[in-house]
């Protein structure tokens, strides 16, 4: 039989698919190795040090997100009849149905408002309560996003001096921003610089805010919202922050909103 032979072909073939067999059946029968609670801890251990998990502040910040709206004011140019921007602020969505709260400041006088929400839909809205004494305003969107989320509030009975605590808004129009900080006081009072309002119970904060972020929320590292942001002080009477923000306690801008206390 020469080495051309069809037969010796065949054969050869047939050795190597008798060799393929036997080895997958020896890897396929062979039992694998129980992970035992080392190997576990191991993993584990690796995956920490190899992985950034995100900061607390981060993470209040993607819960906030979705809920944080920019809110405008115009009026309309006498000369021109054409809108002209009179304000920025930051609104916080307290009801999925487009119920958004933030400083009465930031929309009083204004001829239309708009809205634009964590998606890009931009709006218009319209004011269905105010609450003078705390500076809040309470608006409702024109239309809202089809997975509109609203914040969730929280009690801030049990909060402390040294608490974190994150600001969202956009200061001077940049954002949405944030900034983190700490709960410095409680029960504050704020006198406004012309002298026409003291509002009382306030929350002081360290965390930056800026003109701009007026109206926006004050959130824990939960990503729960404790208080509105309505002013800052700065004993040169510049629009600058110098460290000390002041935000309206949620129980009083939800009753704004006819929210019953939590």
């Amino acid at each position: 039989m020469s080495a051309s032979d069809p037969r010796l072909l065949w054969a050869v073939i047939g050795l190597l698919a008798l060799f393929l067999g036997l080895s997958l059946a020896l890897t396929l029968g062979s039992k694998p190795r129980e992970l035992t609670q080392k190997d576990i801890d191991a993993a584990v251990l690796k995956t920490l040090e190899t992985v950034q998990l995100p900061s607390a502040a981060s993470k209040a910040y993607e819960a906030i997100r979705p809920s944080v709206v920019r809110v405008t004011g115009y009026v309309r140019d006498k000369k021109t009849n054409e809108e002209v921007e009179r304000s920025v602020g930051t609104g916080v969505v307290i009801v999925d149905k487009g119920i958004i709260l933030t400083n009465l400041h930031v929309v009083q006088g204004a001829e239309t408002i708009k809205i634009e929400f964590a998606d890009g839909l931009e709006t218009t809205a319209s004011i269905t309560g105010v609450q003078p004494e705390n500076d809040l305003a309470v608006l409702q969107a024109h239309k809202i996003p089809d997975d509109m989320i609203a914040a969730t509030m929280r009690s801030t009975q049990d909060l402390l001096p040294g608490d974190e605590v994150l600001a969202v808004g956009f200061p001077f129009g940049i954002g949405p921003s944030a900034s983190t900080g700490v709960i410095s006081g409680l029960k504050r009072s704020f006198r406004s610089p012309d002298g026409q309002q003291t509002m009382t119970n306030l929350i002081q904060f360290d965390a930056a805010a800026n003109p701009g972020n007026s109206g926006g929320p004050l959130v824990t590292m939960d990503g729960q919202v404790v208080g509105i942001v309505t002013a800052i002080y700065n004993p040169s009477q510049q629009r600058t922050f110098v460290g000390i923000g002041f935000a309206v306690p949620i129980e009083n801008a939800a009753s704004a909103a006819g929210m019953p206390p939590f």
